[in-house]
């Protein structure tokens, strides 16, 4: 009886550190800050003096070394992130149609919001963002998005990407093979579908998923992978790691239960039901660097807002939101509506958390470069997960 209570107890750390830790990536320094980790301010001022986020030391001290930031500023930093989190969803109704894409600079701590009506401005300002004018909406941005998706796309495509502070479409190609003519003429078909520019990567992106070698992890058939966020009856992860119906088992080899929905290409995310034994809990693993986090919502973060996720491989790593509403063209095939960040991630981390303060963010699709060279990841929104399978987050 006593070994069946151990087991369980093991389980139920499993779930929640796979949650976090499981799909694929490298085991980074586990789940994210703990719970109070993003409370801060929910005034519209997001100078330095705002009121402190309550973070763990661990998430501090993480962000002390990733960012070269004091214990003062990395507190600042997160008071002020949420509050433009706030701002960004009351600017974009502010801005209505006219509304260009946001971004925060952790620079000065502002959010900025792109408007094409300046007739706008006042009103946005009033939310407490700054404003900059620019020819092209969101929604002419996203149009251009959807005609490249319509496009086949050669192998020296990394990706493209809309980038709010440019007011255009960035098309990024692998720099040894921008000059062959294949990259050359999708982007020619490109520039023909609205505001595009080019720019040339390194390192091609791929998935994350992992051969079976041991630690928090769970498995499917030989490849392993990592949790994403707990949901009630089950959790979500990468659509990558397994089809519908593919079974799924624990650290223990024992069963959790199956894949019940699974997308990829053109998304990549799935959702996994919990039994025999198993349960969820709202909990981003620490990996015993720092406290476990607690997540208490999904409100989106800003472009140039701090992030972290949590992987099996490489456990804890942070970064910042580069670019929302990303195609990353795998070799499977392209996804699109993804998040791109500085923070890197390996081989086992697939499926994993990207957490801002409390709030979850997404689970980890891929990577280019790695955790030793340098590189960056790419996730899936977790709101985009839920709503397509009716899911309800597990919240504290």
């Amino acid at each position: 009886m006593r070994r069946k209570t151990v087991v369980r107890t093991g389980l139920s750390a499993l779930l929640l550190v796979g949650t976090w830790a499981t799909a694929g990536l490298a085991p980074a320094s586990a789940a994210a800050p703990d719970s109070a980790s993003a409370s801060a301010s929910a005034s519209t001022s997001m100078s330095a003096s705002a009121t402190k986020a309550a973070a763990s030391e661990g998430l501090l001290t993480a962000m002390q070394k990733e960012f070269g930031l004091t214990k003062t500023q990395a507190e600042a930093r997160l008071a002020a992130e949420k509050t433009a989190t706030a701002i960004d969803t009351k600017a974009q109704r502010a801005a209505g149609a006219s509304y260009g894409g946001s971004w925060f600079s952790a620079a000065d701590n502002t959010l900025t919001v792109a408007l094409t009506d300046e007739d706008k401005a006042a009103a946005v300002r009033a939310t407490g963002a700054t404003v900059k004018l620019v020819k092209h909406s969101e929604k002419a941005l996203d149009a251009t998005m959807k005609r490249i998706d319509a496009l086949s796309a050669p192998s020296g495509v990394s990706s493209w990407r809309v980038d709010a502070e440019t007011n255009r479409v960035v098309v990024d190609v692998l720099a040894s093979k921008s000059d062959t003519k294949a990259v050359a003429a999708f982007v020619a078909k490109a520039r023909k579908t609205g505001p595009v520019t080019v720019a040339e990567t390194t390192h091609a992106p791929s998935t994350t998923a992992a051969g079976t070698v041991g630690g928090d992890p769970y498995y499917t058939g030989n490849v392993r992978c990592s949790i994403g966020f707990s949901v009630h009856g089950g959790f979500v992860t990468a659509g990558h790691c397994g089809p519908r119906g593919q079974s799924v088992r624990g650290w223990d080899n024992s069963a959790i239960g199956n894949f019940q929905g699974s997308s990829f290409p053109g998304n990549d995310y799935a959702w996994v039901n919990v039994a025999n034994g198993w349960w969820t809990v709202p909990v981003v693993l620490g990996w015993g660097t720092i406290p476990d986090q607690l997540v208490r919502g999904s409100n989106e973060a800003p472009t140039g807002s701090s992030i972290c996720r949590s992987g099996s491989t490489t456990h804890w790593r942070c970064g910042n939101v580069l670019a929302k509403n990303v195609t990353v063209n795998y070799s499977q095939g392209a996804v699109h509506q993804m998040v791109q960040t500085s923070a890197c991630a390996e081989g086992g981390d697939s499926g994993g958390s990207f957490i801002s303060g409390d709030q979850a963010q997404g689970v980890t699709s891929g990577a280019s470069g790695n955790c030793t060279s340098g590189g960056q990841s790419f996730y899936q929104p977790v709101n985009e997960i839920l709503s397509t399978y009716g899911l309800t987050l597990h919240t504290a």
